[in-house]
């Protein structure tokens, strides 16, 4: 019997449309002898979308038509599954539009990658493949994940994590903060988006004023930290989870500029204009680095996505300095755009297969949480007399 996987994408997210690529790739990847995908595009009110249209991309270039084309809907968990109920609801006849039996989040940033949508899953019952809530919200805080990787062991590059609000009270002593612990240059970045969205290099302190200024008008929080002067990126996508996870091949991006840019990453690559998501990016694979440097990448790849407790695809970005060949630890993406499936095919392992490992690493999570006891009869309800408890929380 199939397994009816609703495909998530979109969301109240400055990724938004890559994140409809990245679902509708994955739509069209899907083996259909073992699945039955069910496109559930997320409009950028938060609003649930299925139908046959959303899972066809050239809809996606009017969105108000694609809507009227499609139904709105409500995830209702049901028994470890999920019913798509119908919103509003009809007086009569049936309210249910389908039922999931897992969810793949094919989605990018804020509300949606950092473990928002993950919690939603994990309320409702709904098994999910990707990374878990915990990890998934880690993976979106570039100070937090920096701090677990250097208490690990892992090479990452002095930081500090700055609070516009901080800014906004005095500015001066937050570039003096920056250029005591960093240096300049520095590379200044919103501490949870993706995509290369809100960074910028300061090579002074005006400069990293500005850049402070770009970064807060998308986060309330900053990452500030040293930057390479002869960087090479170097990216390498892991599969797995907790008990084995294994390393893909690497890759080396390559920019238009000192630094990876949004424009570099989804938009140069495509014809007329037109989108690929990350398999448009212009890119150097394998990344032209010694066989010895490829494996530490492999292997630190693997480490720091363990690290985080994360789980299905993961991608790890890497900084590499030319000058003295030190290699760092620069992010890791939960759900890197495209999935990185393009990191895969060099090792024989296409996109239809690594989705179905993603599946069923999704589906074992699920059932070694059902081995577990969530809850305990405490027998507190039974007595409780509805005016208060007078017990302390222990």
């Amino acid at each position: 019997m199939k397994i009816k996987l609703g495909v998530f994408f979109g969301g109240r997210s400055v990724e938004h449309e890559v994140s409809v690529i990245t679902g509708i790739q994955a739509i069209n990847n899907l083996d259909r002898g073992k699945y039955d995908p069910v496109p559930i595009y997320m409009a950028r009110d938060g609003a649930f979308w299925t139908g046959e249209a959303a899972g066809k991309i050239e809809e996606y270039s009017d969105i108000p038509s694609l809507l009227k084309k499609c139904v709105r809907v409500v995830p209702v968990g049901r028994e470890g599954r999920a019913d798509l109920v119908l919103y509003p609801p009809k007086r009569f006849g049936k309210n249910i539009y389908d039922t999931l039996d897992a969810a793949l989040p094919a989605v990018h940033g804020t509300n949606v990658e950092d473990g928002a949508l993950q919690g939603f899953f994990r309320t409702i019952g709904l098994p999910f493949a990707g990374c878990d809530v915990e990890a998934s919200a880690l993976g979106m805080d570039k100070y937090a994940m920096k701090i677990l990787f250097a208490a690990g062991g892992l090479p990452v590059l002095p930081g500090v994590k700055l609070r516009a609000r901080d800014f906004a009270a005095d500015p001066e002593t937050m570039l003096d903060e920056i250029k005591g612990k960093t240096g300049w240059p520095a590379i200044i970045k919103p501490f949870d988006m993706g995509s290369s969205v809100g960074i910028r290099i300061a090579e002074n302190r005006e400069e990293a004023r500005d850049a402070l200024e770009y970064a807060f008008s998308f986060s309330p929080a900053a990452v500030a930290e040293r930057a390479i002067i002869n960087l090479r990126e170097i990216n390498c996508a892991v599969l797995g989870d907790a008990d084995e996870a294994r390393a893909s091949e690497c890759e080396e991006p390559v920019s238009s500029g000192m630094i990876l840019s949004y424009e570099d990453k989804y938009v140069s690559g495509g014809k007329d204009g037109a989108s690929k998501g990350m398999t448009g990016l212009k890119r150097l694979l394998p990344a032209p680095i010694p066989p010895e440097m490829r494996e530490k990448a492999r292997a630190l790849a693997v480490e720091a996505f363990k690290a985080l407790d994360c789980a299905g695809v993961a991608r790890i970005d890497f900084l590499l300095d030319s000058d003295s060949g030190e290699l760092y630890i620069n992010e890791i993406n939960t759900i890197p755009g495209s999935l990185a499936f393009y990191l895969w095919q060099p090792l024989g392992l296409s996109y239809s297969e690594l989705l179905d490992e993603m599946v069923r690493l999704a589906l074992k999570r699920e059932r070694e949480r059902d081995e577990r006891s969530f809850s305990i009869d405490t027998g507190i309800l039974k007595h409780y007399s509805g005016q208060g408890s007078k017990g302390s929380k222990r």
